[in-house]
């Protein structure tokens, strides 16, 4: 096949970036980024997809810890920019190293970690958590858990609803997050992180919880007064 999906749904083993422009699979030199792993250029225009791979690959899935995921998206974010490479690309699929009609070169044949990547790169406008990160590859991935997080936490106290009825407003709700993106994420990771975050609220945001949680509050609210 001459394009393949280099990573699934759960799991990010390649950081890929577009670049449309001549000179894409050597220009990045110049721009004092690392080293790709690899290069697959189209001789017709010479358009390049920058491949970087990775030694242990970031969980992507609704269930990662939320502050490697969000250091990971930093450094993807962060080579976006030094790269220069098209916001608009979803990183779904990329030019098949092993077909025929690219031309391939391997620059980098060590696989990177994280902290080899960042020791390349200015990570400080990621270092303000408060602040959503680009809505660029594992940005997305980020933003579209939080949005969703915030939202459920509010949303699942209006009826408190079945879990296959909440599931469906929670798919509804990232769905509609997702299409605000530049560029979408997969449906599938979209499916998942609506899921993940359908079923942890409704497991432990019930009505009888919440009333005890409010009950908590105002007593602490009259020890404070009092």
């Amino acid at each position: 096949a001459r394009y393949i999906q280099p990573n699934g749904p759960t799991h990010r083993f390649w950081l890929v970036y577009d670049i449309d422009r001549p000179g894409a699979a050597i220009d990045w030199s110049d721009r004092g980024a690392p080293p790709p792993s690899i290069t697959a250029k189209n001789p017709e225009n010479g358009h390049a997809h920058l491949i970087y791979g990775l030694k242990t690959s970031v969980r992507t899935a609704p269930d990662a810890k939320s502050a490697p995921l969000r250091y990971a998206a930093a450094v993807d974010c962060a080579l976006q920019r030094v790269l220069g490479a098209d916001l608009g690309y979803s990183g779904l699929i990329c030019k098949n190293p092993l077909h025929p009609h690219w031309q391939v070169t391997t620059w980098e044949p060590r696989l990177y970690t994280l902290a080899d990547l960042d020791s390349w790169l200015d990570l400080e406008p990621a270092q303000d958590r408060r602040k959503r990160l680009p809505d660029y590859g594992l940005g997305r991935n980020c933003n579209l858990f939080e949005q969703l997080r915030l939202w459920a936490y509010r949303a699942i106290r209006q009826g408190w609803p079945d879990f296959e009825q909440w599931q469906a407003a929670c798919l509804d709700r990232a769905l509609m997050y997702n299409a605000g993106f530049a560029a979408s994420l997969d449906h599938q990771e979209v499916r998942h992180v609506a899921r993940s975050v359908a079923k942890w609220t409704h497991q432990h945001l019930d009505a009888a919880s919440f009333s005890a949680w409010q009950s908590i509050q105002g007593t602490k609210a009259g020890i404070r007064s009092g």
